[in-house]
């Protein structure tokens, strides 16, 4: 891997812990459940950034199939809620 590729994926990680901790804190104190929702979409796609990135840092494909996995799960998550927060059940 090229110092310059190296350089840019370590700065790339660390920039996205910065937006989960932002994402934390909105996850934390927001004031209402809709923004709650949306911080957790929010880190549950910066979590699959993540996992692509290290994906490419240590050139394995066991990482493409975990961002895959994590990005199905937040789906029906994000799904679920959204459902619980319209009408106050999730099965019908």
């Amino acid at each position: 891997m090229s110092p310059l590729l190296s350089l840019a994926i370590t700065i790339t990680l660390g920039l996205y812990a910065v937006a989960m901790g932002i994402g934390l804190v909105r996850l934390m104190r927001g004031p209402s459940a809709q923004d709650r929702v949306l911080a957790l979409d929010f880190l549950y796609i910066v979590g699959m950034l993540v996992m692509l990135v290290l994906a490419i840092r240590y050139d394995s494909s066991m990482y493409f199939e975990g961002a895959f996995l994590m990005v199905l799960f937040g789906f029906v998550g994000s799904l679920a809620m959204a459902k619980f927060l319209l009408r106050g059940e999730v099965i019908e």
